[in-house]
């Protein structure tokens, strides 16, 4: 069996009127919904709920109300995987001469030292890497994509027999955000 979990970070509802209609048809279908923050209203979790639970942290960019509900990362487990959820993930070794690959594994690594696979947003690009035994997921932006081509999502993917997560990076229409 294979678990199938949507992926979402920095929609900033309301500077950006509506979630991407598009997004019901991506999720339709998965168990959970994760947002690694920057939901900026509390109202983003009711409304992603219609199609799934949803797990979700606070950003940087977050009304009161997003910040009293929610915590700045969270940790779960969904078929033997750990997974990590936090928005910023601060790969701060690669000034000291390290790739930024490597330097976000640290990262990584010391937020969630058991986790084997850890989502993250904040950046707005899509990013995923799988080493040393620990998929790095950043699904990018839903509504703003700033210097990237297209809004993006992402699914993660786990198998249940071997707890092996696996992501994919969702680019959306450019007329959807």
């Amino acid at each position: 069996m294979e678990h199938v979990i949507g992926v979402l970070s920095d929609t900033h509802i309301p500077r950006f009127k509506a979630l991407p209609e598009v997004l019901w048809r991506h999720f339709a279908g998965v168990e959970l919904i994760i947002h690694a923050g920057d939901l900026s209203v509390l109202s983003v979790v009711s409304e992603l709920e219609t199609i799934a639970p949803v797990v979700a942290v606070q950003g940087n960019v977050e009304s009161d109300e997003v910040r009293r509900a929610l915590p700045l990362k969270r940790e779960l487990v969904i078929g033997g995987c750990r997974i990590g959820v936090v928005h910023i993930l601060s790969p701060d070794g690669a000034r000291r001469g390290r790739s930024e690959d490597v330097a976000r594994l640290e990262a990584a690594r010391r937020e969630f030292p058991r986790a084997r696979c850890v989502i993250f947003g904040h950046t707005h690009v899509p990013y995923l890497c799988q080493r040393d035994g620990l998929l790095l997921f950043n699904p990018g932006s839903a509504t703003d994509r700033r210097s990237q081509p297209v809004c993006t999502i992402g699914r993660l993917y786990i198998e249940d027999a071997s707890g092996s997560p696996r992501g994919e990076i969702i680019p959306l229409a450019s007329s959807t955000c």
